[in-house]
């Protein structure tokens, strides 16, 4: 005879749930630093958040697909510079850089950096100490020459192979300088500045289109005269607003010398890839090796074989990461950087080479640190609310259900068990954290949880009502209680789904928690809760009514049966 429709055998189920737990746990201990903790949000530990507002060059809306490519860029970077349990999300025209514990110090300089492009090096002169900072008054740059000096340690360019492209050095668009943002998103004293500024550094006439001898005259007076009155320690107005398609007089990240650049022939987000290396063999220091993308490689070859023994600037911001003269074309796009270069030195060039290109610039227009103490008191305000609630539960479920409600504190207290230990995995495998929005995830969940045994165990006593025993009641309550619990899962998923995709910060944390726990919800009532309860159906002593709950609706089964019984009698006679 075939088993009733839902029977199991609760064993396997139990087995099976107990070696997932194993293998959980065995991944908690024996894999990764070994440590069984959860990681922290930042208002559960402390930390930095720093908020970067948008700005677009002519002031106007910056498009979602810019602000997009910048938080991308931006969490790259954060990935690169180590910093561990980080989140950067946007906030309308903001993007939020959250970093727990310690390091939030290097996050805010992550939107310092903005543009990063490729300039020919017209003319340089190295700062002299009545120049360098802090700037002294009244002290003129002996008039500039139209040959390059060489840096004290001029970086080469190297080998390559792949390339084609358009030209660089072209002459510069004449017209006036591109005003400064009028929308408000800069106040009237910055707009001057910045106005000033590029009046002053990005003036067309700097770069002589070619064959202009009297054009040529002019530009050096104009270069003499940009480099003399820029203060290469002093606050730069033109970070990040400068025009790539105009010359511009700029310092170098050090302030040891001053440049006279041409327009930007190559974007920084044509780079591909950088990465420093270690001295080769008959070399001094360290070098970057650099590859850039196809387009990039084009532009690169064309530039490096019209310059050979010039300079090309990698600018950064408005000021000159390093500055290398090509020693010969270079064809694939493969480029070498070397020089008396120390490990250090390559390594943040790498990285500025690498991530250092945004499509929009950002200001730093917040940066807290925040203190532990008060998420601490919240999260402790907020356990209590929950075991408060988990108690209430508890004692209803065993008023109400007896045996039945001491199975659902089993299932929560496993559920829990397997709940601790996926949020120690996901820390470890995503860098998920829980905060105090994730915190209050679980404790809702708690109640859903509850309410899938609940649905369960009414189901039990609709079956038992109807004259059914307890053991014949499970499989069949059962069949008809998993598809309500399927249904109402689902959808409790289904909307959390949504939630994280629409909501950003600690709304997804919430999200995020919430749709876990009903998915191990799922897993803790069809892997505990109905094998418990069917082991219960099957043993004579645990089925007894008194234990169950269930004597009054036995009772009202065994009326409903005598009176089915009854009016069959009445029928046949």
């Amino acid at each position: 005879m075939a088993p009733p429709a839902g029977q199991i055998r609760p064993g396997r189920y139990l087995a099976f749930f107990a070696l997932i737990v194993v293998a959980l746990y065995a991944l908690v201990f024996f894999t990764g630093d070994g440590k069984p903790t959860p990681k922290l949000g930042i208002d559960l530990q402390g930390g930095t958040r720093v908020t970067l507002t948008a700005r677009t060059p002519d002031g106007g809306q910056p498009s979602r697909e810019s602000l997009n490519q910048a938080r991308q860029i931006i969490e790259t970077r954060v990935n690169g510079i180590g910093v561990s349990g980080a989140k950067v999300v946007l906030d309308g025209n903001n993007v939020v850089i959250t970093v727990p514990g310690e390091g939030g110090e290097q996050a805010k300089n992550l939107g310092r950096t903005a543009k990063l492009g490729f300039r020919k090096v017209i003319n340089a002169q190295p700062v002299t100490p009545q120049q360098a900072p802090p700037p002294a008054n009244g002290q003129q740059p002996p008039p500039a020459s139209g040959q390059p000096s060489q840096p004290g340690q001029p970086p080469q360019g190297g080998q390559a192979p792949q390339g084609g492209g358009s030209g660089a050095g072209a002459a510069p668009q004449q017209g006036q300088p591109t005003p400064p943002p009028s929308d408000g998103s800069v106040d009237e004293q910055t707009a001057k500045e910045i106005q000033a500024a590029r009046a002053q550094r990005q003036n067309p006439a700097l770069v002589p289109a070619e064959g202009d001898q009297a054009g040529a005259a002019v530009a050096q007076q104009l270069q003499a005269q940009a480099m003399a009155a820029l203060q290469c320690g002093a606050a730069d107005p033109l970070q990040g607003n400068d025009d790539p398609n105009l010359p511009l007089v700029a310092c170098d990240d050090k302030g040891t010398e001053k440049y006279v650049l041409g327009p930007v022939f190559l974007d920084g987000t044509e780079v591909d890839n950088a990465q420093s290396s270690p001295p080769a063999q008959g070399k001094a220091g360290w070098t970057v090796d650099m590859q850039f993308k196809s387009k990039g490689t084009e532009i690169w070859r064309d530039f490096t074989s019209k310059n050979v023994q010039q300079r090309a600037a990698f600018v950064l911001d408005t000021k000159v990461q390093s500055a290398p003269t090509i020693q010969n074309a270079i064809i694939d796009g493969k480029t070498q950087i070397s020089g008396q270069f120390t490990q250090a030195e390559t390594k943040n060039l790498a990285d500025i080479l690498k991530y250092g290109s945004l499509p929009l610039s950002f200001a730093s227009s917040d940066a807290t640190t925040v203190s532990a103490t008060l998420g601490l008191a919240s999260l402790q305000a907020g356990l209590i609310a929950g075991g408060i609630g988990l108690a209430l539960v508890f004692l209803y479920c065993l008023v109400y259900y007896r045996l039945l409600g001491a199975l659902t504190i089993l299932s929560l207290a496993l559920s829990a068990v397997i709940v601790y230990a996926v949020l120690v995995l996901l820390g470890r495998w995503i860098g998920f954290t829980l905060d105090l929005a994730g915190v209050a995830g679980f404790i809702i969940a708690i109640g859903i949880t509850a309410d899938s045994f609940v649905v369960f165990f009414e189901r039990l006593k609709d079956e038992v009502r109807e004259g059914r025993s307890f053991r014949s009641a499970v499989p069949r309550g059962w069949v008809r209680a998993k598809r309500t619990i399927l249904a109402s899962d689902a959808i409790l998923f289904l909307a959390s789904a949504v939630l994280y995709a629409l909501a950003v910060g600690e709304v997804q944390g919430f999200a995020f928690t919430l749709g876990m726990s009903t998915v191990l919800d799922l897993i803790v009532v069809f892997l505990v809760t109905h094998p418990l309860v069917a082991l219960a159906a099957k043993s004579k002593t645990l089925s007894k009514p008194k234990l169950t709950g269930l004597g009054g609706v036995q009772e009202l089964g065994a009326q409903r049966r005598s009176a089915k019984s009854a009016a069959a009698a009445v029928k046949e006679a």
